[in-house]
Formats: C-alpha cells, structure tokens, sequence
C-alpha cells in the first residue's frame, strides 16, 4: 500500500511493523538455538545408552543395540540437517522483507550490516563466515561416529 493510500500514521505504523517483525526474526534464531541444543542433547543421550548397551548388553544382542543407537542417531542427524535447512530459509525470507522495510526508513541498519560484514580489500577473500554455513557442519560432524557405529554393528553381525 502506498503511504498516500495508507494516512498520516503511515510511518508511525510502519515503524512499528517493522520493530515486530525485526522481533520475530530473533525469535526464529532463538528457536533455531534451541533446536541444535535439544538434537545435541539428545544424540549425546544416544551416545551414553551406547555405554550402557556395551556394558549391560550381552553377545551378539550388543551388535543389535549397536545397529539401533546407530541407524537412530543417522536419522536424527539428518532431520537435524534438514531443521537447519528449513531455519536458514525462514531467517533468509525474513531478512530479505526486513530489507524491503529499511527502504522506506531513515537507515537500512541491517542492509549497511551486511554491507560491512562482506567488505573485504578488492582480491580477497571474505572474512565473514555465515552462521548458518558454519552451523550446518555439525550434524554432519556428529554424524560420522554414528556411521561408524553402523560400519561397526553390521560388520560383527555378519561374522
């Protein structure tokens, strides 16, 4: 809607939309926070049910535990990932309609932000490094002792 359409508290208006939508894209990071937190958690939880199978578990029944701590950890890190996915495009939508917002304000403080964080001398390289690529990297770290685990259950079953 055009200001002139809109009235005299367009801007008042649009400050306060802005405010609350800025808002609501720190409550996705904060969800986003807490959601690494509870898969870290609960792959860790795995990891000591892990402990307990190697020692309460007798014979081949242990491999069995094994192949399911793994094959469950596998799926966890995999919807982990694809939680992280779904959060870096949530973010990247809102901060995209923030953009458009600080076109109508005084200052694009997230636009000059971004501008500043990517300002590098002409040939290099960047030295910012996004949250979200940095972030997506741990499912997968996490990830690996599970396949190991997997390797290691399957390969004494079939003995």
């Amino acid at each position: 809607m055009k200001p002139e359409e809109y009235g005299e508290k367009y801007k008042d208006h649009l400050l306060e939309q802005y405010k609350l939508y800025v808002t609501m894209a720190d409550n996705v990071s904060a969800r986003r926070a807490q959601t690494n937190a509870f898969y870290i958690s609960v792959l860790s939880g795995l990891l000591a049910v892990l402990a307990l199978a190697a020692e309460k578990v007798p014979g081949d029944a242990q491999y069995f535990a094994y192949l399911a701590v793994a094959v469950l950890g596998i799926l966890l890190c995999i919807v982990w990932m694809v939680n992280l996915e779904s959060y870096r495009q949530l973010n990247s939508g809102k901060f995209k309609t923030i953009h458009e917002i600080e076109q109508q304000l005084p200052f694009p403080c997230y636009q000059r932000e971004w501008e500043l964080m990517r300002m590098t001398q002409p040939g290099e390289k960047p030295r910012y490094r996004r949250l979200t690529h940095v972030e997506k990297w741990t499912p997968g770290i996490v990830l690996i002792p599970y396949l190991l685990l997997l390797a290691y259950a399957i390969i004494n079953l079939v003995k």
